[in-house]
């Protein structure tokens, strides 16, 4: 720090003031001081700054399922714009999605002094139960990912609900009138989201949709290629296929095939998630893209703000809602007529 106030002809206290981003220190003057810091390569001791400014710069990540493609990709963007923003994180894995015991998990991230807890766990059954009773006894900002709006909390999530409108809308602006729908593991409430979003769809198009024209599946290839065979016993009049993630569409493009049945053709199809494989399925998929890289950096920014926000009025930060659009990639296997 010395030789930083010496090449920029301040104070040790004024570099000590630019490095903690306090407010008393001329915008000239600061920016002089990050030039030095820069030239010089000067990194500050994070434990240093941590103890002056009595933080951590640590944030709690509590997540599951990272087999999956979504909760992985979400960590991606969390562990990248934590990294951008100066903190560290500290993460746990819950076992199972429908872990109910959260507050050993919750305590001991509090008792490392984290600044904040990213609570990336989607919501399944009745796994939040204990937001209710026990956000108000944590002493941190928390904020959560994908899961029903909630007047106290800080969430972001995308807008699944939208997200099966876009699908199903499209599949009918081609022409495909008997539209069915695969949908994810019920419990999930992302899955009724997108279900809820084709179902409305068909409504407000005259079409009806009963419980002969859906199946569902566990997000899995296997269980994609079963509801599948199950939906052509119901619903074999069905001419188009709203699956409710990419890789049980895999499943269906493939069962297709190898039944001599031709897509886009005689079955139009369309995923969701936009998985980075989508464009090299025969023939390549439309599907609902979630850019779940962008869930994580957005949740990271939303955590910091409440911190700084927290921090500058001394009062908890206003919860706020953040919703994420989806968008629709469409491809050859849903296009009846290019």
């Amino acid at each position: 720090m010395k030789q930083v106030a010496k090449a920029a002809g301040v104070s040790t206290q004024t570099v000590s003031r630019v490095i903690n981003d306090r407010p008393d220190v001329a915008a000239d003057t600061r920016e002089h001081v990050h030039q030095i810091i820069d030239e010089l390569g000067y990194k500050p001791s994070a434990l240093a700054r941590s103890l002056i400014q009595q933080r951590s710069y640590t944030l709690g990540v509590v997540t599951a399922g990272l087999k999956f493609n979504g909760p992985s990709r979400t960590l991606n963007g969390i562990t990248s714009q934590a990294e951008e923003m100066g903190y560290t994180l500290l993460l746990k894995e819950l076992s199972r999605f429908d872990t109910g015991n959260v507050w050993p998990i919750l305590q001991d991230l509090l008792a490392r002094h984290v600044d904040g807890i990213l609570w990336a766990v989607p919501e399944v059954g009745e796994n939040h139960r204990w937001v209710d009773e026990a956000v108000q006894e944590i002493a941190v900002p928390i904020v959560f990912l994908t899961m029903k709006r909630h007047p106290s909390l800080n969430i972001v999530h995308f807008d699944n609900y939208l997200g099966g409108r876009l699908a199903t809308e499209h599949l009918l602006q081609q022409g495909y009138r008997r539209i069915g729908h695969i949908a994810g593991p019920l419990d999930w409430w992302e899955s009724r989201q997108r279900k809820q979003g084709w179902q409305d769809a068909l409504l407000e198009a005259g079409i009806e949709a009963s419980a002969e024209h859906w199946s569902e599946g566990n997000w899995s290839s296997t269980s994609g290629e079963s509801a599948f065979c199950q939906l052509r016993r119901t619903y074999p009049e069905m001419d188009a296929l709203f699956v409710a993630n990419d890789q049980m569409a895999l499943s269906v493009a493939q069962a297709s095939c190898r039944d001599g049945i031709g897509i886009p053709g005689q079955l139009g199809l369309v995923g969701f998630d936009g998985l980075a494989e989508t464009p090299y399925y025969w023939p390549p998929l439309t599907t609902v893209v979630q850019d779940q890289h962008l869930l994580g950096c957005t949740v990271v920014e939303e955590i910091v703000h409440t911190i700084e926000t927290t921090r500058l009025t001394g009062t908890a930060a206003e919860p706020r809602i953040i919703v994420l659009q989806p968008e629709l990639l469409v491809r050859e296997s849903s296009v009846r007529n290019p």
